[in-house]
């Protein structure tokens, strides 16, 4: 039998209109004085409004830090652990997307523990201890509620990482009515992103690939499949956004444990340099990656198929049902309304070799893909997504 070992968040509640008890949560997980790490734009749509009436309502003296921006930087980072500070928090809940529950786990990591960031970065790194967490998504893509890795951009450019079961949350609160109002671009583009996630988490080459990460990749290609195209055009529909909701979970639960590969070291890049949204940087070269994996990951590819897209059941042949999952997918973000080549996000040609480059920075993610990848191959897959 295999050995593996297998981590997520100890308590998931995944209930509508969740976020309007949080108060009673937070004084029994966070103590007297949460910071709430947000981002500018959910506080002033309002959507932290229930949460911070709920908080205030148990009687807890909540720091809000909601300067969070996409693809954060470590000087947010660093704003966010000087505000904790400041007020002697207690505790940290992460209220937004993936950006936003990053920066909280690096921030709980940080307060809790006082070690340097320079320190923790890389897999096992971090010392801890870390101060309470709560995580609370606000969109159904990234799964960081239920994953030990938090992403920083420093330098203005590179991505790093921290990966540790240290940063993983006390709770991931799963509230469906959070993403009733997310625009059909953004509920487009992070769908695709936890899609990826299971894709990447079954065809792992990393040897902690279980059985428990493939049986819960399966179950979220099955969710995220049936429902992300009623989720982007019929956004009012509670059922469709939970189901996205949940499969993104089990996207993270699964891709935490069997790490992610070399969409996401590709996609790294594209975000990095040109700020492109990490979901849609992973859209843009999904079906190129996978093409370039098929020699050696059309079996897994096949097997998940009909997941996905339920009539490919009925496509013939390993070779046959790989090639037709790949075609349907590229097809998907296209039906979407996503941007499908890399020129159409005003990336040039002169820009791919340097993306090239950076991609090998990626090596953490890249020794995870079922083939291995050169720079020359990088460079390839851009030239064919470009």
């Amino acid at each position: 039998m295999q050995a593996f070992q297998f981590n997520t968040t100890p308590q998931v509640i995944f209930r509508p209109g969740a976020t309007n008890e949080i108060g009673a949560l937070a004084r029994l997980k966070c103590g007297a004085r949460p910071l709430l790490v947000t981002d500018p734009g959910l506080r002033r749509i309002g959507l932290c409004d229930p949460a911070l009436h709920s908080l205030a309502e148990a009687g807890l003296g909540v720091t809000v830090f909601d300067a969070v921006e996409a693809d954060p930087s470590l000087a947010t980072v660093m704003a966010a652990v000087e505000a904790g500070r400041a007020a002697e928090v207690t505790g940290v809940i992460g209220f937004g997307g993936g950006s936003s529950l990053d920066v909280a786990k690096v921030v709980a990591l940080l307060l809790g523990s006082g070690e340097e960031i320079d320190a923790a970065w890389g897999v096992g790194n971090a010392k801890g201890p870390r101060l309470p967490l709560i995580l609370v998504p606000t969109t159904a893509g990234t799964g960081s509620e239920v994953t030990p890795v938090s992403i920083i951009t420093v330098g203005g450019e590179e991505k790093r990482g921290v990966s540790s079961p240290i940063l993983l949350p006390d709770v991931a609160l799963l509230d469906p009515d959070l993403t009733l109002g997310l625009p059909a671009p953004i509920t487009a583009a992070t769908g695709i992103d936890a899609m990826v996630h299971a894709i990447e988490a079954y065809a792992s080459r990393n040897a902690n690939n279980n059985p428990l990460s493939k049986m819960l990749a399966r179950q979220a290609l099955q969710l995220l499949g049936a429902n992300i195209e009623t989720a982007v055009f019929d956004g009012a529909n509670r059922e469709a956004r939970g189901a996205m909701l949940l499969g993104s979970m089990l996207a993270g639960q699964a891709f935490a444990n069997s790490p992610v590969a070399a969409v996401h070291a590709l996609a790294y890049p594209i975000g990095g340099i040109f700020h492109i949204p990490h979901g849609l940087s992973n859209a843009l070269v999904l079906p190129h990656v996978l093409r370039f994996n098929a020699p050696q990951a059309a079996g897994f590819y096949a097997e998940i198929a009909a997941d996905v897209f339920p009539d490919l059941a009925m496509e013939q042949g390993t070779q046959g049902r790989c090639a037709a999952f790949i075609e349907r997918l590229a097809d998907l973000s296209q039906r979407l309304g996503l941007k499908t080549r890399l020129r159409d996000v005003g990336i040039g040609e002169a820009d791919l070799p340097r993306m090239a480059s950076e991609a090998m920075k990626q090596g953490r993610l890249l020794v995870n893909n079922p083939r291995d990848v050169s720079e020359a191959d990088a460079l390839a897959i851009y030239r064919a997504a470009w």
